[in-house]
């Protein structure tokens, strides 16, 4: 039997571009990983990062791991920008419009595949529905450019959530367990877990307010941009959820390089 090529992982961003020349002529299969990410309130106790954090530890591990299963990964800069409409009426929020989130995407993308990547893979933990649509809207005008299928690891899929947390799977998971425990295990330098440990649980339906037309936190009863329950929070938790996030996202790449 013939030993396995062995993989590599690298980030894209510090490498030179002689470097990324003699990578990108090695004969192992290519991924390159992007993280999409967004500046938004996150109650008073997390980072406006949060997104960016959680997605760029995600395909960070996912990388590692698929550096041992004999891949090149590549993970790329994290785009801190995204539709963010509803947490606009808080301070530090950034949301740039549908058309620019989607063609920054996509630009990005396909530049990347250009440059001779086998596969790329988007991951994001911004659950904003306009967001999510953005990326699913990347994925299908991507496929229509290039022929190519964009990995877009979508985690509010029934199948994907349903191996995440009871939390997530309520959908009232806005800067509550689900994150802060995420951040606990990524940052926890960056986790106000004094003002944590004081916020009282607050669960939200916010699929019932979606449904209902609601669009915007303040609408849906989170006048302190959170729900669930941040207080809850470990870093242990956030480590199982790290590597359970991983996971999906490896077993999207196998199965599309298979």
């Amino acid at each position: 039997m013939a030993e396995q090529t062995p993989g590599l992982y690298v980030r894209f961003a510090e490498l030179s571009y002689p470097e990324v020349e003699r990578l990108l002529a090695l004969p192992q299969p290519k991924v390159a990983l992007l993280p999409v990410g967004s500046t938004e309130a996150h109650g008073p106790h997390l980072p406006l990062s949060t997104d960016s954090l959680i997605g760029e530890a995600v395909v960070g591990l996912a990388a590692g791991e698929l550096a041992g299963r004999g891949h090149l990964a590549a993970v790329l800069p994290p785009i801190h920008y995204a539709v963010t409409e509803w947490a606009k009426d808080f301070a530090g929020s950034t949301s740039i419009g549908a058309e620019v989130a989607i063609g920054l995407v996509l630009g990005t993308c396909r530049a990347i595949r250009a440059m001779g990547f086998d596969r790329v893979v988007v991951f994001t933990a911004h659950l904003e529905p306009d967001h999510i649509a953005s990326l699913r809207e990347v994925a299908r005008r991507y496929e229509a450019d290039t022929g190519d299928t964009l990995l877009f690891v979508d985690t509010t899929r029934r199948a994907l959530a349903a191996r995440l947390t009871p939390e997530f799977q309520s959908g009232s998971c806005h800067a509550g367990r689900y994150e802060t425990s995420l951040v606990l295990a990524i940052r926890p330098d960056l986790v106000r877990m004094d003002l944590a440990a004081g916020l009282p649980e607050h669960p939200v339906p916010l699929a019932e307010h979606i449904r209902a037309g609601k669009r915007g936190f303040l609408e849906c009863d989170m006048p302190r941009a959170y729900c669930g329950a941040p207080a809850a929070a470990t870093a242990e938790e956030g480590r199982e959820i790290l590597a359970t996030l991983a996971t999906l996202v490896v077993e999207a790449v196998v199965a599309s390089l298979a």
